[in-house]
C-alpha cells in the first residue's frame, strides 16, 4: 500500500516555480515510488536500464527527442552529461514542470546541478518515513515547540506506545521494512550496506578497501549523538585523518549522516566550534552497532544517543519535507561543558529543545536554557524537552515536556 509522502506537496510546488525538479537522498527511501505517482502519465526513463544509459552517455544530444518531456529521468546521476541537455532545452522552451530527476548520489548531482541548472531547478531531499508519515498523519509542519504548532499537531495524534517507539528506533524508518514487517531485520541492512558501498560509493571515490569503509561506517555508527572526532574514527577504522575527512563527506552527501552545527555568533567565543554527528536511519545505526533486538538496545549503554539521534532525523526530516535546505538547526555546548542539545532559530528568535529517554523530566533537564538569556543579542522562545510521557504539559515557564507523538 503506497503511504504518501509529506515531499509531494513541496515536489508539485517547486514544478510550479521551475522546469526542472531534482529528488536526492539515500539508497531506498522511496524517491523514485514516489515520483512515479507524482508523474503518471508522463514519460519515465531509467538509467538503471543499460541500453538508456548508454543512450544517454554516448548520444546526450538525442536523448530527450527519444524520451520528449515532461519526462522523469530515475537515476539521473547516472548520466550527469543530460544536466547540460536539461539546461539547453530549458533555456529554449522557458516552461516549468519539464523534467522530474532523481538519485542517490549527492556529488556527482549537485557538481551537475551547480554547473549546469543553477536558478532552473528545484531541489528536494527526501529521507525514509518520518513517525508522521508511517501513522498517516497528514500535518507537515515543520517542528517548531510555539503554541500554534502544538494546536496543529493535537488535531492529528497516533497512539504510540513506550515499546513500539524503541521499535521504530530499532528498526528504523525504511520504507521496505514498514512495508514488510516479516522481513529479516539483519538480512535488510547488510543488503542495504553492501548494496550502497558497491554502487553508490565505489563510484564517488576511489575505496580500494570495503573492509575498512565498512569499518568506519561501524564507527560513526557508534558515535552517533557525540562529538565528531574525526582522529578517533580514523583510528577505529584504521586509516588516516585525511582519508576519515573524504570517507565522512561521502557519508555526509549520501545523507547517511547529518552534521549538526554549533551555534555561534561573534559574542559566543566559549561556545565550541565542532559539530555533532547523527546518523539519520536509527536502524542503520543499530545494525551497525550490533543492537541486536529493542529490548537490548533500550537498556544499552547508547539507549539516550539513538533516543537524541531519532529525535533529531524526525526534526530534520520534518523540514527536508517542506523543501528546507538550510537547516535552522545547532546545539549549543561552550568550553564549561554546559549544553543545549537543539537550538531551532526562526526570525531571530533561538527555540531550545533538549531530548531524554525516560518519561520523567524535571526542570533541571531545562536549566541550560538560562544559558542563551546571557548572550547579548539573543532572544530566547519557547523550548521543552522531548521524550516518552504521555502528555503535553508546561514543565517551567514557557518550557514543556513535548511527548514523541508531537514531533
Amino acid at each position: 500500500m503506497y503511504i504518501k509522502r509529506h515531499t509531494e506537496e513541496t515536489v508539485q510546488e517547486l514544478a510550479r516555480m521551475f522546469g526542472a525538479v531534482l529528488v536526492a537522498g539515500p539508497r531506498q527511501v522511496g524517491k523514485t515510488t514516489m515520483l512515479e505517482k507524482l508523474t503518471a502519465g508522463m514519460n519515465c526513463a531509467t538509467l538503471d536500464d543499460p541500453l538508456l544509459r548508454a543512450s544517454a552517455q554516448e548520444a546526450g544530444g538525442t536523448f530527450f527527442k527519444d524520451n520528449p518531456p515532461p519526462v522523469f529521468v530515475d537515476e539521473i546521476q547516472k548520466a550527469p552529461a543530460l544536466f547540460e541537455q536539461i539546461k539547453l532545452l530549458l533555456d529554449r522552451e522557458r516552461k516549468k514542470g519539464q523534467f522530474f530527476l532523481c538519485g542517490s548520489q549527492q556529488f556527482r548531482m549537485m557538481k551537475g546541478v551547480s554547473e549546469s541548472l543553477a536558478g532552473r531547478i528545484g531541489l528536494v531531499t527526501l529521507l525514509s518515513f518520518s513517525l508522521r508519515e508511517s501513522h498517516g498523519i497528514a500535518c507537515d509542519t515543520p517542528f517548531l515547540p510555539v503554541e500554534p504548532y502544538f494546536t496543529e499537531r493535537r488535531q492529528q495524534l497516533a497512539d504510540i506506545s513506550y515499546d513500539e517507539v524503541w521499535h521504530i528506533i530499532h528498526r528504523g524508518a525504511m520504507p521496505e521494512l514498514h512495508d514488510h514487517p516479516e522481513l529479516n531485520w539483519q538480512m535488510f541492512y547488510g543488503a542495504y550496506v553492501r548494496t550502497y558501498i558497491d554502487r553508490d560509493v565505489r563510484e564517488l571515490s576511489e575505496i580500494g578497501d570495503t573492509v575498512k569503509f565498512t569499518k568506519f561506517m561501524v564507527a560513526a555508527a557508534a558515535s552517533t549523538g557525540q562529538l565528531l572526532n574525526l582522529s578517533s574514527l580514523a583510528r577505529d577504522a584504521g586509516i588516516s585523518q585525511p582519508t576519515a575527512e573524504r570517507w565522512l563527506s561521502i557519508l555526509v552527501a549520501s545523507n547517511i549522516v547529518y552534521l549538526l552545527p554549533p551555534y555561534s555568533n561573534n559574542i559566543t567565543k566559549r561556545a565550541i566550534k565542532t559539530p555533532k554527528l547523527y546518523f539519520l536511519d536509527t536502524g542503520l545505526a543499530a545494525y551497525l552497532t550490533r543492537w541486536n533486538t529493542p529490548d537490548v538496545l533500550k537498556n544499552g549503554a547508547m539507549a539516550g544517543a539513538f533516543f537524541e539521534s531519532f529525535v533529531i532525523s524526525e526534526i530534520v526530516k520534518s523540514y527536508y519535507n517542506k523543501g528546507i535546505l538550510e537547516l535552522p538547526l545547532y546545539f549549543y555546548r561552550d568550553r564549561d561543558m554546559n549544553e543545549i542539545a537543539l537550538l531551532i532559530e526562526e526570525n531571530g528568535v533561538l527555540y531550545p529543545i533538549e531530548m531524554k529517554k525516560h518519561a520523567d523530566p524535571q526542570k533541571k533537564d531545562v536549566a541550560a536554557f538560562e544559558l542563551l538569556d546571557k548572550i547579548p543579542g539573543v532572544t530566547r522562545g519557547p523550548g521543552g524537552v522531548v521524550c516518552l510521557y504521555d502528555r503535553l504539559i508546561t514543565l517551567c515557564g514557557n518550557d514543556r515536556v513535548i511527548p514523541i507523538q508531537y514531533l
